[in-house]
């Protein structure tokens, strides 16, 4: 089989999967006979040459996957205008401590926050499959470690926590996860609302006297502070 022949095959196979590939399925088309270097190889070669279509490819944390370009989503939209599930502040907020502190307990993002963390919210992510417990921290309680997942990094586009943006101060989280596109993802024209069911989205003044207030560490806006 010429190269020319297994790019099409891989192509193909990547166009059609329900899931980012792995390097071993990828291998698997080709039942071995095809090395990992060479497979990577066809991969930048297919992405060069997708660079000016609507689509591209991306390596995310669970393997390679064609996407939507960003720029092009908001008219795939229209093929599907139902709204995406609405989210609070204190949902994003959440989500942004555990992306950049992990792996944090509940506890420690009641500290952060200054308010009580209610545990839907913590469901809400795990539902989402965008947070999961990876242990138990060996203090009195042993409360549940949280962290993010690959499909959190897939819906982001990431490859590892290593690509989120490097922050100059903490109150850029929740804002830097918004400008990488979660803010799509969350529906973040609910991010101002009041969400009755978890005190952290309330005003400052509900903060836990001595803790920070949750609008002092979070931009929501994405800009930078």
């Amino acid at each position: 089989m010429n190269t020319a022949e297994a790019k099409r095959i891989l192509e193909t196979a990547l166009i059609c999967a329900q899931q980012p590939l792995q390097m071993r399925d990828m291998r698997a088309l080709f039942e071995d006979e095809i090395g990992a270097d060479t497979i990577r190889d066809m991969l930048l070669a297919l992405q060069l040459e997708w660079t000016p279509r609507g689509l591209e490819l991306l390596n995310v944390a669970s393997g390679w996957r064609f996407q939507s370009r960003p720029e092009l989503r908001i008219y795939l939209d229209r093929l599907h205008p139902e709204k995406p599930p609405r989210y609070s502040r204190a949902t994003l907020e959440t989500l942004a401590i555990i992306a950049y502190r992990q792996p944090v307990t509940r506890g420690d993002i009641e500290d952060i926050r200054g308010v009580t963390v209610n545990a839907l919210t913590l469901k809400h992510l795990e539902d989402r499959s965008w947070v999961e417990v990876i242990g138990h921290r060996e203090s009195p309680g042993r409360p549940a470690l949280f962290a993010t997942t690959r499909h959190f990094l897939d819906d982001l586009g990431l490859n590892s926590l290593a690509q989120l943006p490097l922050l100059d101060h903490p109150a850029q989280q929740a804002g830097a996860l918004e400008a990488l596109g979660l803010g799509e993802v969350l529906s973040l024209e609910a991010a101002a609302a009041t969400d009755s069911s978890d005190p952290g989205a309330g005003s400052a003044a509900q903060a836990t006297q001595g803790a920070p207030a949750a609008a002092d560490l979070f931009d929501l806006t994405g800009s930078p502070q």
